[in-house]
């Protein structure tokens, strides 16, 4: 039987102020040891997915927990028979989670953070808000029960939509959730600085979630969105059913592939009026540059790795 690799998904928000110095390091370690994926410093932490060997995560897990500051590192596992990723690379960033407010630090403190077991509870309360804190092509493949979307296309816009949409005598209960956590770490912070006094965010996670709690009591909708080759997963964390385009990285399903407006490599209905004729050209060459490459069983260096 094939061992399958092992899909690390990691972050911490903790002053680091050595983050410059610790990259040439990490980067070395991962390397020496064939761990793929993209992995991200800055002075407020690190946040990443890394792909490797049962063996060579845990080295890296250990290599890092090792640190003092990083002993509780957060982290989630799943799996894969095929590596999700063919690079390795670790950036040094201004925020480890952009959303434009480098000032705004997570809050300390277990009061906002909700377990998996606790979660259908909490959105089940008709006063709550269920805000899904993602962009919204992760929100349309799927999401929690009767949760509403910011409409936003980056975590940038996250603050715009708090002080346009929400108010704080309305909105008295919030409830938050992301991939992984790390987005609602600084949502959470985000919303209390402006006045909202009952946030929570979902401890872990719909990773988490879909990890902890049985599908036949889930409240979860659809398939979740990852940041790899596999696309998105199912409740049980296995490979989904979606593709992506390379053209805009959104998921698309096998129903839209079938449209005139989806390309492969160029365009999909999802982006096919975002681009020009002229980058679309441009698209179409890369890709007959990435299937000659594929025809001599090479690896094209524009080559899109999270495509399937």
């Amino acid at each position: 039987m094939t061992e399958q690799y092992v899909i690390v998904a990691m972050y911490k928000f903790v002053r680091l102020d050595d983050y410059e110095a610790m990259q040439p390091i990490v980067l070395s370690f991962c390397r020496e040891r064939h761990i793929y994926g993209t992995l991200l410093l800055a002075e407020e932490g690190l946040n990443g997915t890394l792909a490797g060997s049962r063996n060579a995560i845990d080295q890296l897990l250990g290599f890092m927990k090792s640190d003092e500051r990083l002993a509780d590192l957060e982290y989630k596992e799943s799996y894969a028979d095929e590596i999700p990723f063919h690079r390795t690379k670790v950036k040094l960033k201004k925020e480890i989670v952009t959303m434009g407010q480098p000032n705004i630090k997570p809050i300390d403190t277990a009061e906002v953070r909700v377990e998996p077991k606790d979660w259908n509870a909490l959105i089940s309360d008709p006063d709550v808000l269920v805000i899904d804190t993602r962009n919204e092509y992760e929100y349309q493949i799927g999401s929690f029960k009767n949760a509403v979307s910011p409409d936003t296309t980056n975590f940038r816009e996250f603050p715009d939509y708090v002080k346009q949409e929400l108010d704080t005598e309305k909105n008295k209960k919030v409830a938050m959730f992301c991939t992984g956590g790390i987005r609602c770490e600084k949502a959470c912070a985000y919303m209390k600085e402006q006045g909202f006094d009952e946030v929570y965010q979902l401890n872990g996670g719909i990773l988490k979630y879909l990890e902890e709690v049985d599908s036949e009591e889930s409240l979860w909708e659809g398939e979740c969105f990852v940041f790899d080759s596999r696309v998105s997963v199912d409740h049980e964390l296995a490979e989904g059913s979606y593709k992506q385009c390379f053209a805009c990285r959104r998921p698309i399903s096998d129903e839209e592939m079938q449209s005139e407006d989806y390309v492969e490599g160029v365009s999909c209905p999802r982006c096919i009026n975002e681009t020009t004729a002229e980058q679309r050209s441009n698209f179409g060459e890369r890709q007959k540059q990435v299937e000659l490459a594929e025809q001599r069983n090479e690896q094209h260096i524009g080559e899109n790795v999270q495509s399937k």
